[in-house]
């Protein structure tokens, strides 16, 4: 203000064919050469409609999976002051539940390209619900929190609608990440640049899309086929000791290390440590996240679910969340039920939180919410003709 086990079981996929945001499935479409128009290809019957696409629920399970991660780990925030084991866990959570949202939307941008209707797509299903939400969450907690002096500014993220401002600038500079030679190097050196850079700012929140850039990067370069490497059971069972080490170090480093680390939104310096340590911090928790991200990936299911069907409507689960959580801060629920902070009512907090952004991801809230998520906006576009 964005973020998978197991991939594929049936044959490779091929390369995704369309952009796609965190809560679009990817579609498999035919690779076979197109005939001309008004030619059929020699010996081939006419290609049934429902063969032509087809979600793969490996990608919804996933992002249905981070999006509930995501929730939970903001519901502990409020409560978690007073509990090592709950700030260990938070931890965990947070190193990789964001880079394996980004990773995917890389993946999902492969084919993104400065086209008129790419464009008009990113625009209304990008930037049109960042400018709703936005201004809805300022609104929010100017009237819910009583805030009278909280302005509207569209260039200073609130909360989490920075991951759409981020997913915007990713997206649009696909073209050069493709076009270089060593894409992911350059990434991570500007991250590492953001990350001892002070001055940068909060415009946008840049620190957070520079820093995350290495994962989206990252995304444009994964293959269907490196997917499935991630799914061999192999890699499953060499992420449970993974994890396990990752918790035990966790649970050491809680009441040591800061949390602002995680966040990403900050230099080095305005931390308060040394210069030098953002570059090297930029580093460690690249190769961490990708760890993580990978060993949480392994444990995806990859066929159907009764969740796989909510994955379509991350985005939804994503932006709305927020009012859930904000609410209750504004509200001082969290303050006055002290007992949340019990292992019980920590409890309680995960599953209410994983409940409501369950509910949050349902079809019918998303076709409640397309005129702010998915708008066709066709007025405000040019028509492009089908030789364009």
């Amino acid at each position: 203000m964005f973020q998978a086990p197991s991939v594929f079981q049936r044959a490779p996929l091929p390369p995704a064919t369309r952009e796609s945001e965190p809560r679009h499935a990817q579609t498999l479409t035919a690779t076979a050469p197109r005939p001309a128009p008004g030619t059929s290809a020699p010996g081939a019957a006419a290609p049934a409609p429902a063969a032509a696409k087809k979600r793969d629920p490996y990608f919804d399970n996933v992002k249905y999976l981070a999006i509930v991660l995501v929730a939970v780990a903001h519901a502990w925030e409020p409560v978690m002051d007073g509990s090592r084991a709950t700030r260990a866990l938070y931890m965990i959570v947070y190193m990789f539940h964001m880079p394996a949202f980004i990773l995917i939307s890389g993946y999902f941008s492969r084919s993104f390209d400065m086209t008129a209707p790419k464009v008009k797509r990113l625009l209304t299903s990008v930037v049109v619900p960042y400018l709703v939400f936005e201004t809805a969450y300022s609104l929010f907690k100017r009237y819910a929190d009583d805030s009278p002096d909280m302005a509207i500014s569209l260039v200073d993220p609130f909360f989490l609608t920075w991951f759409l401002i981020a997913l915007f600038i990713w997206r649009v500079t696909t073209p050069i990440w493709q076009a270089i030679r060593h894409p992911l190097p350059v990434a991570l050196a500007i991250a590492m640049l953001a990350s001892v850079s002070p001055d940068i700012g909060d415009d946008l929140d840049l620190q957070r899309v520079l820093q995350f850039l290495p994962f989206f990067v990252l995304g444009l370069l994964v293959k269907p086929e490196q997917f499935q490497l991630v799914r061999r059971r192999e890699v499953r069972l060499l992420s449970l000791p993974l994890f396990a080490g990752a918790l035990l170090f966790a649970y050491w480093a809680a009441p040591r290390m800061q949390l602002g680390w995680f966040y990403r939104a900050n230099s080095a310096q305005e931390m308060g440590a040394p210069w030098w340590s953002g570059a090297v911090m930029t580093l460690a928790m690249f190769g961490c996240a990708l760890v993580l991200t990978v060993g949480f990936l392994a444990w995806v299911p990859g066929r159907e679910r009764w969740f796989t069907v909510l994955g379509a409507g991350t985005i939804c689960g994503y932006l709305l969340h927020g009012f859930l959580i904000k609410g209750a801060e504004y509200a001082g629920l969290f303050d006055h039920y002290t007992w949340l902070s019990d292992p019980v009512g920590l409890v309680v907090v995960s599953l209410v939180a994983a409940v409501a952004v369950t509910l949050m991801c349902a079809p019918l809230v998303g076709r409640a919410l397309k005129w702010a998520t998915e708008p066709e906006m066709n007025w405000a576009f040019r028509k492009v003709s089908a030789r364009r």
